[in-house]
């Protein structure tokens, strides 16, 4: 078994008002340093195999069902089982 994940942020371009709402909340918890915040999602997929065809099969639900392509980008990697 094998886990596939597809994380899904907002295009640099596109308005991020959750990521401010936190970004001007941090100075009220004594947390200084942070320049900017975005908002994302994150999708943990357990596959039975992994294989090019499964990738290529995740890469098409990440863009037809996951995310939105006009106003957010995705990106699929494996991660590393323990």
């Amino acid at each position: 078994m094998a886990r596939v994940v597809v994380d899904v942020m907002l295009k640099p371009e596109i308005l991020d008002p959750q990521g401010k709402a936190v970004h001007g909340a941090l100075p009220r918890l004594g947390v200084s340093g942070v320049v900017d915040v975005r908002q994302g999602k994150r999708f943990e997929l357990e596959v039975d195999e992994l294989s090019d065809e499964r990738l290529a099969q995740i890469h098409d639900i990440a863009e037809k069902l996951l995310s939105n392509p006009v106003i957010e980008d995705y990106r699929v990697h494996v991660e590393e089982q323990a």
